[in-house]
C-alpha cells in the first residue's frame, strides 16, 4: 500500500511538471517563431554571400584582365612583326589598362560612356 501511495503522489508530480515543461516548450516556440519572421524582415547577415554580388566582382575583375592581356599581346604582336621591342609591347600594355579601367567603370555603372 505504500508503494501505491508513493506512485499517486509521483504522478501528480510527474504531471504537473509535464504541464510546467509543456508550457516552457510552447512559449520557447513561440518566441523562436518571433525571432524567424524578424530575421526573414531583415537583410541578409554579412556572413551569407550573395550570389549576385559574386558574379558582379568576377565580371569587373575579368574586364580589367581582358583589357590588360589584349593590349600586351597587341603589343607583343607588333614588336615581333615591327622588330621594335620592348615600345609596342608598353605602349599598348598602357593602353589596354586605361582600356580597362573604362570598361570596369562603364560596367560598374559609374560611367555611362564617352562624353556622358
Amino acid at each position: 500500500m505504500a508503494d501505491d501511495a508513493r506512485k499517486d503522489g509521483m504522478d501528480g508530480d510527474r504531471s504537473a511538471e509535464d504541464a510546467a515543461l509543456s508550457a516552457r516548450l510552447q512559449r520557447l516556440g513561440e518566441r523562436l517563431g518571433r525571432q524567424g519572421q524578424d530575421r526573414k524582415a531583415e537583410p541578409a547577415a554579412g556572413s551569407q554571400s550573395d550570389p549576385s554580388a559574386i558574379a558582379r566582382g568576377f565580371r569587373l575583375s575579368t574586364e580589367l584582365v581582358a583589357g590588360v592581356l589584349v593590349g600586351a599581346f597587341i603589343g607583343w604582336a607588333l614588336d615581333r612583326w615591327l622588330g621594335s621591342a620592348p615600345w609596342g609591347m608598353f605602349f599598348f600594355l598602357m593602353l589596354g589598362f586605361a582600356a580597362g579601367v573604362v570598361n570596369v567603370m562603364r560596367a560598374a555603372g559609374i560611367s555611362k560612356g564617352p562624353g556622358r
